[in-house]
């Protein structure tokens, strides 16, 4: 039952339509401030859940992308990061050393879904075990809803693949042309006039 009502939330929401709204308070250089989807407008953004504060997996995500969010801020993005603990568990986490178990300074934004409505508006939240699962989600400037990666609590996600990603949807928004699977930066991408004259031509010389 709880896994066909997150097909049905992920699915429902790759529909080019607007990602769900959020807003709550973020740990943000060490300070809480109030964070919301629509302060990213203009940008794109890299909104990614794990499943709790002071595990093993996550703080491998959360620091990957957090040593590498200049990256992304090179091509206009952002990266925020988000959990069902409060802003006071984020904050020790952060004052942690990394060699106790910490995550140390951060580059990128913790924000706190202490209510678990976030993640239930992103269709991660996991009823029986009160908390999420790794669901990443890549959104616009516009605020669309572009990509959806879930992953099973085991495995952590690639920041070189996201990167790819978000790279990849930048490219078609401004070029109109698509990118095969493997794309990166500099790679050839598939123009659908470049293919439409090609299978005219092969019609026109009878090879189907």
């Amino acid at each position: 039952m709880e896994t066909d009502m997150i097909k049905k939330k992920c699915v429902g929401h790759l529909k080019s339509d607007p990602a769900p709204n959020w807003e709550g308070t973020a740990v943000i250089d060490g300070e809480f401030k109030e964070l919301k989807l629509s302060d990213y407008k203009g940008k794109y953004l890299v909104f990614f859940f794990y499943p709790l504060d002071f595990t093993f997996v996550c703080p491998t995500e959360i620091i990957a992308f957090s040593d590498r969010v200049h990256e992304f801020q090179a091509i206009n993005t952002e990266v925020v990061a988000c959990s069902v603990d409060s802003q006071f568990t984020h904050l020790a986490w952060i004052n942690t050393p990394r060699k106790q178990g910490g995550l140390g300074p951060m580059k990128i934004p913790l924000l706190s879904d202490l209510t678990h409505q976030i993640s239930k508006d992103y269709g991660v939240y996991l009823e029986d075990q009160g908390h999420t699962l790794r669901g990443l989600f890549i959104i616009d400037g516009k605020g669309i809803l572009r990509q959806i990666t879930m992953n099973d609590l085991p495995v952590g996600r690639s920041v070189d693949e996201t990167l790819r990603l978000v790279q990849a949807f930048q490219y078609t928004d401004k070029h109109g042309e698509v990118c095969p699977a493997g794309w990166k930066p500099g790679s050839d991408t598939v123009s659908f006039k470049r293919m439409f004259l090609k299978f005219k031509h092969f019609s026109f010389l009878g090879i189907n």
